[in-house]
């Protein structure tokens, strides 16, 4: 059985209170299992009650064994890591694949660095844990018991990467943070900065480069989109890296995606506001594809 449970669902900052509690207010996290094994996405603030959950339930079980895949090293998909309890635990095992952009620093160094006395009373070197980790590009993994991962670069400010994991026949691909491709030459003659040849390639490339996210999240049982805006919203964002719940219908409808599940909600979203949208947006599609929408909220568990 593939199925994943998501901790964490907002994009950019948590936001916990009162017009957040239904859907919630913790950053990205999401728990994959494979039948017993177990995966993890991202460190944001999520990581930290999900840490409690399997330190009260799989720890009485054996000790914690988990890979953990990182979209990408900015700040709210890393900022739970402090906070992970089996990182305090010697028997732990936990295996930190990740994309690392132009920066000197390994991933470890990034990770780790919010483990110093500026930001936090615990140093990295007083964690029990045993901690491996593997800077990745695009490349597919042979993660043991019939699990596999295919890897894919998104586009986003920094290096960042979509995960298809696959398993019995079965398929979850996560595809956040991500913006659509788009030709960034001029496109209007009148412009001074126009050349013919330079806008063609652009539309090309911005073409073909839509193309492979197309083909990387062909099929999904499910598929975890970043949605953080609106068409309507997203022209003043332009290249801010977060993609529209529209454009992510229209993605997933084409790559015959079964089932979608819009993340990475903007922080200013309230619990009215993401059920109004989630209604919204399933009355817009229903009668013209099979693909099911849903909205993340924690706690939510779907098997695919």
């Amino acid at each position: 059985m593939l199925k994943v449970r998501i901790w964490g669902d907002r994009g950019s900052i948590p936001c916990p209170g009162p017009a957040t509690v239904k859907f919630g207010g913790n950053t990205s996290c999401l728990e994959i299992r494979a039948d017993d094994k177990l995966v993890i996405i991202d460190f944001g603030t999520g990581i930290k009650p999900f840490g409690d959950w399997l330190m009260a339930n799989d720890f009485k079980k054996g000790p914690i064994n988990a890979d953990i895949f990182i979209t990408h090293t900015h700040w709210d998909h890393i900022m739970g890591f402090p906070m992970f309890t089996p990182l305090f635990i010697p028997t732990s095992k936990l295996r930190i694949y990740g994309p690392v952009s132009y920066e000197d620093e390994t991933l470890e160094a990034i990770i780790s660095a919010q483990l110093s006395y500026r930001y936090w009373p615990i140093r990295a070197s007083e964690l029990s844990a045993k901690i491996e980790y593997s800077q990745i590009r695009e490349t597919s993994l042979d993660l043991g018991d019939g699990l596999w991962v295919t890897t894919k670069y998104l586009n986003h400010p920094i290096l960042c990467l979509g995960y298809r994991f696959e398993y019995k026949g079965k398929s979850i691909v996560t595809a956040y943070d991500h913006e659509p491709f788009r030709n960034l030459f001029p496109m209007d003659p009148s412009d001074p900065g126009y050349n013919e040849d330079a806008a063609r390639e652009g539309d090309l490339v911005a073409k073909e480069e839509n193309e492979k996210i197309l083909r990387f999240i062909l099929g999904a049982d499910v598929l975890i989109h970043d949605a953080q805006y609106t068409d309507k919203e997203y022209p003043n964002h332009l290249g801010w890296g977060h993609a529209t719940y529209e454009y992510a219908i229209n993605s997933a409808h084409k790559a015959k995606v079964k089932k979608l599940i819009f993340s990475h909600h903007d922080p200013n979203r309230s619990d009215d506001d993401l059920e109004r949208m989630e209604k919204e947006y399933q009355e817009k599609i229903r009668g013209k594809t099979s693909l099911q929408v849903m909205i993340a909220r924690e706690g939510l568990s779907i098997e695919a």
